[in-house]
């Protein structure tokens, strides 16, 4: 059974396809993904992915109980630790442009087991990163409504489960109605193509950029230099402040960060993959990293840092100011905006990995189904929203955020051992993009990514464990004996 576990799936150079050519073949008989996205829409699908929910929430919570302005190191730890993943991924995009992400990658270069093992880990990444997503998307409109005494009641606008002193108890509330509604819109924009959702994400992400912009021009003006002061807060605590704090608070906004793979998910729909991946996956990194280091300095420079503690800390930040009362409007529409679009990345991704285990026997193959006349997995779409919408209706947001993290830590530390492997096992494969100095950036890469994880992982242990025996259950009931692999269709 080990030596079944280990098998890989064998790899062939990829040739250079262009526009509107399929992915590698169809699924018995279905009909094809298209080849559709440009470099410019793959960098707007990252960027989209990325800003969001770490700009709009995660900065000010991070910044109040873990490093206080040292919050910007935080995002740098964070953000190296995804430039040596993203390299790996570039690398493994460009070599195999198909859907699938890690799970693709892992397949090729480690076997079976720890595909579907990284497979599993994506789920926590793409279905419960658009739930939890989608609960923060409700307060924020909440708020907004609120300014026109609009506002939904608490029963219908949190979830009816909260968590204190980690375990589950009744809220009082009935339903998180607003986090359901987006997650049933979004998974209909993205039930109908891949290019309508892409231009969809493109207009989202020019307004809240836009904003953001706003944001840190006419911040910067208010910013006073005490606030900044002591920039690294004594500690009180592991975890909290000092330089502990601010490795916790890397872990924590590394959750704003996981979008950025989702570029490789849409490889198999890129025109020209080859050129196209490592410009979409870097390209969105670098943007998304200057954006959160300049958001971070004007938030802790214009209000001390215990202050922000709050669902919409940006929104906070300008409470104090009267005359940036416009641009505080602006920034609720650009949160709803900006979060919307994360929502959309995150419920296009994992119905094309599910679409991918499904060709390899490792899910039932209606996951695999592609639409006739939209081209999209649209049975995986339809149901990933259901169970999405459901998530984020009945649970608390605070229960899903560390797990997202180390579920996608654990994906990026296999994809970079994956980079060095292939180099080492198929050193004949074409490489379109190489990562500079493999030796020393994949380990490093690894080692970065398990440290991270290490930080929740003290806490969480419990169910991320439970969350991969579920996984081990499916595999071994279901995907172990369908394998594509160790037993191909005749």
């Amino acid at each position: 059974m080990l030596k079944n576990l280990l098998m890989t799936k064998p790899i062939q150079p990829a040739g250079h396809v262009d526009a509107g050519e399929p992915v590698e073949g169809n699924l018995e008989g279905e009909s094809h993904l298209r080849r559709t996205l440009t470099a410019t829409q793959l960098l707007l699908l990252g960027v989209g992915a990325v800003v969001g929910a770490g700009i709009f929430v995660l900065t000010g919570q991070a910044a109040a109980e873990h490093a206080g302005p040292a919050i910007m190191l935080s995002f740098v730890l964070a953000g190296i630790a995804c430039a040596f993943a993203g390299l790996c991924y570039a690398e493994f995009a460009a070599m195999l442009p198909v859907s699938g992400s890690a799970y693709s990658y892992s397949y090729a270069t480690l076997g079976e087991g720890v595909a579907w093992f990284i497979g599993w880990c994506l789920v926590l990444e793409y279905l419960f990163a658009a739930s939890t997503v989608a609960v923060g998307w409700s307060g924020y409109l909440n708020a907004f409504l609120r300014t026109f005494d609009l506002a939904l009641p608490a029963q219908l606008a949190s979830a009816p489960f909260t968590v204190v002193n980690g375990e589950l108890v009744r809220s009082g509330a009935l339903l998180n109605l607003p986090a359901v509604f987006i997650i049933a819109a979004i998974s209909g924009v993205g039930y109908v193509g891949i290019t309508q959702s892409a231009f969809v994400n493109s207009v989202v992400v020019a307004i809240k950029v836009t904003v953001i912009l706003l944001f840190i021009a006419f911040g910067a003006q208010y910013i006073d230099v005490a606030n900044w002061q002591p920039f690294i807060p004594e500690n009180e605590g592991p975890g909290r402040f000092g330089a502990s704090g601010v490795v916790r608070a890397a872990a924590i906004v590394f959750f704003a960060y996981i979008g950025f793979d989702a570029v490789s998910t849409a490889a198999g729909e890129a025109r020209n993959p080859q050129r196209d991946m490592p410009i979409g996956i870097l390209g969105s990194l670098v943007v998304c990293t200057i954006l959160y280091i300049l958001v971070c300095a004007v938030l802790t420079g214009i209000m001390p840092y215990p202050l922000l503690a709050t669902p919409e800390p940006v929104s906070t930040a300008l409470d104090n100011y009267p005359d940036l009362h416009w641009l505080q409007m602006a920034v609720q529409v650009a949160a709803i905006a900006g979060l919307s679009s994360v929502i959309l990345v995150m419920l296009m991704g994992q119905p094309r990995i599910f679409y991918t285990m499904a060709r390899d026997g490792l899910l039932p193959a209606f996951f695999g189904k592609v639409h006739p006349k939209y081209h999209t997995p649209y049975v995986g779409t339809v149901l990933v929203g259901i169970v999405a919408a459901a998530l984020a209706g009945f649970l608390p947001i605070n229960l899903l955020g560390e797990m997202v993290s180390m579920g996608t830590l654990l994906a990026f530390a296999t994809v970079c051992a994956g980079v060095l492997i292939l180099r080492r096992t198929r050193p004949d494969l074409p490489r379109p993009f190489k990562v500079p100095m493999a030796g020393v950036i994949c380990p490093l890469g690894v080692v970065s990514c398990l440290y991270l994880f290490v930080q929740p992982f003290s806490e969480h242990w419990d169910l991320l464990l439970s969350w991969i025996g579920i996984g081990l259950f499916i595999y071994l009931a279901y995907g172990y004996r369908h394998s594509t692999l160790r037993h191909p269709k005749v």
